[in-house]
């Protein structure tokens, strides 16, 4: 004997506003046969909270949050407003609200941006309620992830290993103590040793880019290749002002 789904309740009652109908249909991520709802851009540009009657959602990487009981943020007037009713992924690490930066494209982003990417993901899932998938970019219309989406988790699966296998790297070396203040400006200093600028190889990899931090080497260490002195800083001297 074949299961019938029962019919919801509310989807038999005419006289329901259709604000209020949109609000039910929307608590519920998954429809009767149990599959994740899928959205359109079109759809989605409708809870961009706007309309306070509606809900209020927004995509990251093709998957649709419910960010209502934040309203007073994503809401009109809101510091995150501009991610409403919209999937803008690439702005969680750009930073550029305008037209062109409020973009589901990561082309062109690191490694290290694109696992940044993933990450706000993953705190969408743990914070907010989900409720289905946007097709375009990230998923087709059958709600399959597409080959780049795939790719963008594989970058960012590459990414945390690299930040792993950078932090162990860095265990091996001990950084500099380091302060700021008003008056004194910057300093760096080593309890056991000298600060020597040193590449940070991983963040090659990561970011594209070359970039340094200041580690303890001892007075038997400091001939080997690649240190640096900090500018105007005695090469004998334990502290350095930076």
């Amino acid at each position: 004997m074949l299961f019938k789904p029962s019919i919801p309740r509310f989807l038999v009652v005419s006289s329901i506003p259709v604000a209020l109908l949109a609000v039910l249909l929307l608590r519920s991520s998954l429809n009767p046969f149990g599959r994740v709802k899928l959205w359109t851009v079109e759809e989605l540009a409708r809870y961009n909270g706007a309309d306070d009657k509606l809900p209020i959602l927004l995509g990251i990487l093709g998957s649709v949050f419910d960010v209502t009981e934040g309203r007073t943020h994503y809401g009109v007037g809101g510091g995150y407003h501009h991610f409403a009713g919209r999937d803008a992924s690439r702005a969680f690490v750009s930073g550029n609200f305008t037209d062109d930066g409020l973009t589901d494209s990561l082309r062109g982003l690191s490694i290290s941006e694109i696992k940044s990417v993933v990450d706000w993901r993953d705190f969408y899932f743990k914070r907010y309620k989900y409720v289905g998938k946007l097709i375009g970019r990230y998923y087709n219309n059958q709600g399959t992830p597409t080959q780049l989406l795939k790719g963008v988790e594989a970058k960012a699966a590459r990414g945390a290993q690299l930040l792993e296998k950078q932090k162990i790297e860095e265990a091996k070396r001990p950084n500099c103590n380091s302060r700021w203040s008003q008056e004194d400006g910057g300093q760096v200093w080593c309890d056991d040793g000298y600060p020597r600028l040193v590449q940070r190889p991983g963040d090659i990899a990561l970011t594209g880019k070359i970039s340094q931090r200041c580690a303890c080497f001892k007075e038997d260490e400091l001939d080997q290749p690649g240190l640096e002195v900090y500018a105007g800083c005695d090469p004998s001297s334990k502290v350095c002002v930076v």
